[in-house]
């Protein structure tokens, strides 16, 4: 797990009930998305599949935002 590293995905923030922006990560291990993470400030939500079609959509935001 040493060579993952977490790299920010920006995404349009979701409102909560605990008020704090829910943001993704993305996980990759050379240079391949592995897995999205759903943050909720600091604490994981759950993890996306990148490969799924809710994974696929997340990152096709973040390729037109860049």
């Amino acid at each position: 797990m040493s060579e993952e590293a977490a790299t920010a995905v920006e995404a349009s923030p979701v409102e909560t009930e605990s008020h704090e922006d829910v943001h993704y990560q993305a996980v990759e291990k050379e240079g391949v998305v592995t897995a999205i993470w759903e943050m909720q400030g600091q604490k994981h939500i759950r993890t996306i599949d990148p490969r799924s079609n809710e994974g696929k959509q997340i990152l096709a935001l973040f390729e037109t935002a860049a």
